[in-house]
């Protein structure tokens, strides 16, 4: 692990780079032995990131460059750049990029890695089988798993499901 501080990216150069319809995470946080994720996104002008909703994770959300807003618990809360908003865990929300689009820093907490849980004997008149095929909560974008059943849009990366 790399205790040294150091700068990472410059943000202006990230976006600068990126095309003008560019969608989803321009940037993520990679070191090693980190406590925090964080990711620069980029919605172009009139994209969406639909209604969703954390369970697990507080996320701070910074504008870094366009407009648009959010839309929480019933509430429209205007982005504009330099404006921090808190979206608690457990809120729902929703994203919409303004005319210009949307930049956006999103920081938190690190998920937990997953890890494999010992086996338990199967029930009595257990008959086997496959587990069901959960690709369809898969990311095509980021490649997070959902852990809603039936995901429209990623909560990490605002892309869309398939099939929605």
């Amino acid at each position: 692990m790399n205790s040294e501080p150091r700068v990472l990216a410059v943000l202006d150069d990230l976006l600068t780079a990126a095309a003008h319809d560019d969608r989803g995470a321009l940037w993520q946080l990679a070191e090693q032995g980190r406590e925090l994720d964080a990711n620069l996104v980029r919605l172009p002008p009139g994209a969406e990131v639909g209604e969703h909703q954390e369970d697990i994770l507080d996320v701070l959300l910074v504008v870094i460059a366009g407009s648009g807003r959010v839309v929480a618990g019933g509430d429209a809360l205007n982005l504009t750049p330099t404006g921090v908003v808190w979206l608690p865990r457990t809120s729902r929300r929703a994203l919409a990029a303004g005319p210009d689009g949307l930049a956006y820093v999103t920081v938190h907490r690190r998920r937990p890695g997953l890890t494999i849980k010992p086996s338990v004997a199967p029930p009595a008149g257990y008959e086997g089988g496959e587990a069901p095929c959960m690709l369809d909560r898969v990311c095509p974008g980021c490649g997070r798993f959902s852990q809603d059943p039936e995901p429209v849009f990623c909560s990490r990366c605002g892309e869309r499901f398939a099939g929605h």
